[in-house]
């Protein structure tokens, strides 16, 4: 590792010594680390050897190195370390002052619960690794990757055309490979569109309860978000305000309810965009997990005026460790948008691109999607029996046909009575989730949302089982029976 000192012209050998003590007590070198030889110090400070052997003839004695006669010069196992001592000086520079309110971002990947009962979590052990493993080996060779330049920020061509053919069979979007971007999943999606489109100060419609995720992306960057109420049909398009400039829906599994948006719905929606002058980002997110009934066109296939902007990404039908996903833009919108991409990160990983491109064209995708819909099926039907039964007391669902949970409103019991379920739930190994974190307002309707993605099958029945024990502890062994 390199090892940077910074030396005026007095004292040397002090200043090798203080910045190498301070760098081990930082942290930033650790026990065990080797140091350069005082030879090749020497050579890349440009003192004289006998200034670097001093320096460390000092830190030995002190502790803080140990020579190993014919292998070099190391940090000494003994040696503890205090982050008290290090870290950048000062706190001169203040943050924005959204960014300073903000939550800090949860770290999903602590939570370590025997029983994952979360949302948008995917079984990673149905997974076809192999078949992966293969076709990114291929992308990673130096034939493939050819000569390491800069590829187009819209994405691979190859995967561009892939995703094109993919959506159009199987949710009826009418695009070419041209309109197609590769992004790094939802997130840079939203964040692309609404750099493009929104103003600082210009409103946002969003549905409440909805993605929290995507509230507080468009909020960062100056929107005003106003939030909509759904109801059985979807977004209840007449609260939609006036002057809104863009509308951001989950039209075909509601996030996190879980209802389809009506056609008669969608059509108005539609109208009322067209009337408003706004663009409407469809974010089709689960819909290749649908279980029943007929699938639901897409928002983007009924559109004609070409106000629909349809994104989606592989983070459930593969794995979100690959951070891949994709936004349909209409043509008026295809230069900016890859400008915008072009400044926000290049353009995506090209190897994993070409991989993905592979992965699709050869079937692999959709033999993996078919295979773990199966799956998820036969969780969801489990889900659903223990609603109808053992939980019916307390939680009533909310009907939906696709999507890796199903979410349920309470029968009794407050907001809060909720959360101690949740915060019981996780003392007996099980992590489940709230509805509460999906509302902007206060109006919030308490509830559970039972994700069953990530979960074995065998141990579905013993999670659900110790959530019923945590109902009955919370809101009590006899509430109100359903009617």
């Amino acid at each position: 590792m390199e090892l940077h000192v910074s030396l005026d012209r007095s004292d040397l050998s002090g200043q090798i010594y203080r910045q190498i003590r301070q760098a081990v007590l930082d942290g930033r070198l650790r026990p065990g680390d080797p140091l350069p030889s005082s030879r090749e110090l020497h050579r890349r400070l440009q003192v004289s050897r006998n200034t670097v052997c001093t320096a460390y003839e000092r830190l030995t004695g002190e502790g803080f190195l140990v020579t190993r006669t014919g292998a070099g010069t190391y940090v000494s196992a003994a040696v503890r370390q205090s982050a008290a001592d290090g870290g950048p000086a000062g706190e001169a520079l203040r943050a924005r002052p959204l960014w300073e309110r903000a939550a800090d971002p949860p770290d999903l990947s602590a939570v370590r619960a025997r029983f994952d009962l979360r949302p948008g979590s995917v079984d990673a052990r149905l997974f076809p690794y192999q078949t992966w493993r293969r076709v990114l080996t291929a992308e990673l060779r130096a034939s493939a990757v050819g000569p390491a330049t800069h590829g187009d920020p819209l994405g691979l061509p190859a995967l561009r055309e892939a995703i094109a053919r993919h959506i159009g069979l199987s949710r009826g979007v009418r695009t070419d490979a041209d309109h197609v971007v590769v992004t790094t999943g939802t997130q840079q999606s939203l964040d692309l569109v609404a750099r493009v489109l929104v103003e600082p100060g210009e409103r946002v419609a969003v549905e409440e309860p909805g993605y929290g995720m995507a509230r507080r992306l468009f909020a960062s960057l100056g929107a005003r978000v106003v939030p909509v109420p759904v109801d059985r049909d979807g977004l209840v398009v007449e609260a939609v305000p006036r002057g809104v400039r863009m509308i951001y829906v989950t039209p075909s599994h509601q996030c996190p309810l879980g209802m389809p948006m009506t056609l008669a719905r969608r059509m108005e929606l539609l109208a009322r965009a067209e009337a408003e002058g706004a663009a409407v980002i469809e974010d089709d997110y689960d819909s290749e997990f649908r279980y029943t009934g007929r699938p639901v066109e897409s928002l983007h296939g009924l559109d004609r005026a070409g106000r629909v902007l349809y994104l989606g990404s592989f983070s459930k039908t593969m794995l979100p460790t690959l951070r891949m996903g994709f936004l349909v833009v209409p043509p008026s919108l295809r230069r900016a948008v890859r400008a915008a991409k072009h400044l926000s990160d290049w353009h995506t990983a090209l190897p994993s691109q070409a991989a993905l491109a592979r992965f699709v064209d050869e079937g692999a995708l959709a033999r993996h999607v078919r295979r773990a819909r199966r799956e998820y099926h036969l969780r969801r039907d489990r889900v659903l029996a223990a609603l109808a039964t053992d939980l019916a007391p307390w939680l009533e669902p909310v009907p939906a046909a696709a999507g890796l949970h199903v979410s349920a409103f309470a029968r009794t019991g407050g907001v809060q009575d909720l959360l101690d379920v949740a915060a019981l739930a996780l003392d007996k190994e099980v992590a489940v989730w709230t509805l509460a974190g999906h509302y902007q307002t206060e109006a919030v309707r308490p509830g559970l949302i039972l994700g069953f993605g990530a979960i074995p099958t065998d141990r579905l029945d013993e999670a659900l089982a110790r959530l019923r024990a945590c109902l009955a502890e919370v809101l009590g062994r006899s509430p109100r029976q359903p009617s």
